[in-house]
């Protein structure tokens, strides 16, 4: 691993001290590549995802927008499942990127959605 890579290693086992989901509250969990975001639920005491969305999915791969706003319509997307599953409350796990940009949009839009975290 390079330089880079090994020390968001290292924020993401710190953040992953303190932050865990259960079931009542499941830990929002946030991936982003060069080209792509995913979002995932995920119980940690059963070791479940219970709900994922990403910005390869067909209603929103189809729109032509800038990657700020595909992040934002994941965070709508997983937060529309969420609810639907009957979650309110999550934990944000933002997996050792900084708050800013891309992630952020996922958040706001997930909070849009009717998510509290």
């Amino acid at each position: 691993m390079n330089n880079k890579t090994s020390a968001r290693q290292k924020i993401r086992y710190r953040i992953r001290k303190k932050v865990s989901g259960t079931a009542s509250t499941p830990r929002l969990s946030v991936f982003r590549s060069n080209t792509d975001i995913y979002a995932q639920l995920i119980d940690d005491n059963n070791g479940v995802t219970i709900a994922a969305a990403s910005s390869k999915q067909k209603d929103i791969n189809a729109q032509k927008a800038p990657k700020i706003a595909k992040s934002k319509m994941v965070g709508e997307a997983i937060a529309k499942k969420a609810v639907e599953l009957g979650v309110k409350k999550v934990v944000f796990d933002r997996s050792g990127y900084v708050y800013h940009g891309r992630v952020k949009a996922v958040a706001e839009g997930a909070r849009e959605g009717g998510l509290d975290f």
